[in-house]
């Protein structure tokens, strides 16, 4: 499993650590929300485990702006206080579960487990736009001006990975992370991946939003900011 903690309490964070290297999970970190906001949008985790009382940007905040922004990972909040607003806020901030301080580390094991058994995506925005593309979350179709295209596994993760950070550039390893982790093919099967989805998204029409920037990654671009 593949976790992100964003903690600012270094001793809580590493006791969270140790337990979970034991378990031969993997493990990213920030101190801050503003740094684990970034990280979530950018990297591909199992779940996150997210502080409600961070400097930078509260809990809350990173929460919410991650689920307005498609990200669908499960979040689990951590938190100090255990009145009924403070938990309601979490849930309302669209967590998907919450544990109070201090808390067993194998109950957040578990906790964790199930929520990354459950299905994804059902908390998220269904649908990412960005122009006149329109990418629903849930089936895997793609719209633009009026067409409709169903994408396989491969493209739907190419074009979410775009669109959730378009205009921003993607890089050619954040891609290939996303469809196959540590195991990444030969270069070219990448290529022949956008060649298919620049195919269906583009080639029909006057405006090209797949843009590549050689040997760095890819971005979309919409018209008229060429």
């Amino acid at each position: 499993m593949k976790l992100l903690l964003v903690e600012d309490h270094k001793d809580i964070a590493g006791v969270i650590f140790d337990y979970f290297e034991i378990k031969h999970y993997v493990l990213d970190y920030a101190n801050n929300g503003l740094q684990g906001y970034e990280l979530a949008k950018v990297g591909h985790y199992d779940a996150i485990i997210l502080d409600i009382m961070l400097p930078k940007m509260d809990g809350l905040t990173v929460c919410k702006s991650l689920r307005d922004a498609g990200i669908d990972t499960p979040i689990l909040m951590l938190t100090a206080r255990d009145t009924k607003d403070d938990i309601l806020a979490g849930f309302e901030h669209l967590a998907d579960d919450y544990l109070v301080k201090p808390f067993d580390l194998d109950i957040l094991d578990s906790r964790l487990q199930a929520l990354v058994r459950r299905k994804k995506g059902h908390v998220a925005n269904r649908t990412l736009t960005f122009g006149r593309l329109e990418l629903d979350m849930k089936t895997r179709i793609v719209q633009r001006e009026g067409s409709r295209y169903s994408l396989n596994p491969s493209q739907y993760t190419i074009l979410k990975c775009l669109m959730q950070k378009a205009p921003d550039l993607v890089s050619k390893d954040e891609i290939g992370d996303a469809l196959w982790g540590d195991e990444e093919p030969d270069s070219k099967v990448l290529r022949s991946h956008i060649y298919q989805l620049r195919s269906l998204i583009d080639k029909p029409f006057e405006h090209a939003y797949l843009r590549t920037v050689s040997k760095v990654g890819y971005h979309l671009v919409k018209e008229g900011e060429e």
